[in-house]
């Protein structure tokens, strides 16, 4: 097999194999983000929870910067671990204490990407509309599947010629959103507190919903504390700044949609230019729905091989995962359309919401207790090796992180009575974050200790 192909699965990338380069991150980063589905987001603020374009952009700026932490911490375990994400949090959580968690990940990859297939096929076809609403989502699929299956140095060679096409374009986008903005529009500072606190809660989840999978690509980098450092920076970077662009060009296009889809506005605004805005922007969102494919399918594997400790997957079973994936993707894509986009966003919501405790426990194992030393083979072990079949303080400090998050939660699925007194705003993760820390920490066995 060409070595442009991706062999590696969930196991340990060895130390002669670590080929990655620190600045690499940046680019990977910066260029998943530049996405239509970054510029719905960023439209928010100013449509759904009616701020001023000076507040949308400043929430969505410090919303990032927030995110963007722990976002970058779980990369910065990559270097030093060598596997992919989920297959480490086995070390907090068991062998399969960690099952359940690593489903509802792959099951919001799947939501991702089924979001991203719809997202961008209605703007190709809004682009080139002989291509049909239907060939133009199964396009997206394939130029999707194609890098994930290739693997980590095709993904890394796209990202630097995505980062370099659409982050021109959507920088032409931003001038072209300046010059159509009415008068007086960065001095107005109309807007409420809810508004704002939902508009940075957006734009921190956003970067927190990379957790599960962000150390996967810094997994080759090679293994000591100033690798590690600069995974930190570098993905800290490329990812804020790469969201923190489309989605200020999303505010701008919140004033002026009126109702209108957004890529109906961006065609708009670029006249002329509408039809190349529109494609490249539609296919750079393919690297993106690469990234959690890949993502999707390393947890996947990780799923049965709990069940298969003896199997070893390489390239071929890695295709195959994916394909599935994409396939679950495509049928909830077509089968549900609009409809599906509403219904599944408010679930994905609360799929991350989920999703806090876990990072909070991964993060506060890895750097308060363990300080990053694990015993790599014990993950991969049936019985968990040195971490058991199930770390029952984990788990309970999981539930009781869940359940500390529920008043405040506020999606399509539920409304805590707390979130409700804050007129809406959905603060659960700032609320499950701490505690979920401080009671594992707390409850933690002194063996987990360094």
């Amino acid at each position: 097999m060409s070595t442009a192909f991706e062999n590696h699965t969930i196991y340990q990338i060895p130390h002669d194999q670590r080929h990655g380069r620190i600045r690499d991150l940046f680019a990977v980063w910066f260029s998943t983000n530049l996405t239509l589905l970054t510029v719905v987001t960023g439209t928010l603020g100013t449509d759904l929870f009616g701020l001023s374009l000076p507040l949308a952009m400043l929430a969505i700026v410090l919303g990032n910067l927030v995110g963007g932490v722990v976002m970058a911490l779980h990369a910065a375990q990559g270097p030093m671990l060598g596997v992919p994400q989920m297959v480490q949090s086995r070390g907090q959580f068991g062998s399969f204490g960690a099952m359940p968690i690593i489903c509802l990940v792959v099951l919001m990859y799947i939501g991702f990407v089924a979001s991203n297939f719809v997202v961008g096929g209605e703007a190709l076809y809004t682009a080139l509309p002989a291509t049909g609403r239907t060939r133009a989502i199964l396009l997206i699929a394939l130029l999707s599947f194609v890098p994930c299956c290739m693997g980590y140095r095709i993904i890394h060679a796209w990202s630097k010629v995505v980062t370099w096409v659409a982050g021109s374009v959507i920088l032409y986008c931003l001038w072209l959103g300046c010059t159509a903005l009415p008068p007086g529009t960065m001095v107005d500072m109309h807007g409420s507190v809810a508004g704002f606190c939902s508009t940075f809660t957006a734009a921190a989840l956003w970067q927190i919903a990379y957790a599960p999978y962000v150390s996967d690509s810094s997994r080759y980098l090679p293994a000591n504390e100033s690798g590690s450092r600069a995974a930190f920076l570098t993905t800290y970077a490329g990812s804020v700044t790469g969201t923190v662009l489309p989605m200020i060009l999303g505010g701008m296009i919140g004033l002026l949609a009126h109702g209108a889809p957004v890529a109906t506005v961006m065609a708009r605004l670029a006249g002329a230019w509408a039809t190349p805005v529109l494609v490249v922007l539609s296919l750079s969102i393919a690297l993106g729905n690469a990234m959690s494919l890949y993502g999707g399918a390393l947890s996947a594997i990780t799923v049965i091989q709990t069940f298969m400790p003896d199997w070893r997957a390489a390239l071929r079973e890695r295709t195959l995962v994916t394909l599935l994936l994409v396939g679950a993707a495509l049928a909830m894509g077509l089968g549900m359309a609009d409809s599906f986009l509403k219904s599944y966003a408010a679930f994905l919501d609360l799929l991350m919401a989920v999703m806090v405790p876990w990072t909070a426990i991964n993060l506060a194992d890895y750097y308060l207790l363990r300080r990053g030393r694990y015993d790599i083979p014990s993950f991969f072990r049936q019985d968990g090796g040195v971490y058991g079949y199930c770390n029952l303080p984990a788990l309970w400090a999981y539930a009781i992180g869940v359940a500390v998050e529920l008043p405040f939660m506020q999606n399509g699925f539920h409304s805590g009575f707390l979130a409700r007194a804050l007129h809406g705003v959905d603060i659960s993760w700032a609320v499950g974050l701490p505690v979920t820390t401080w009671l594992y920490v707390r409850a933690a066995p002194h063996r987990n200790r360094d």
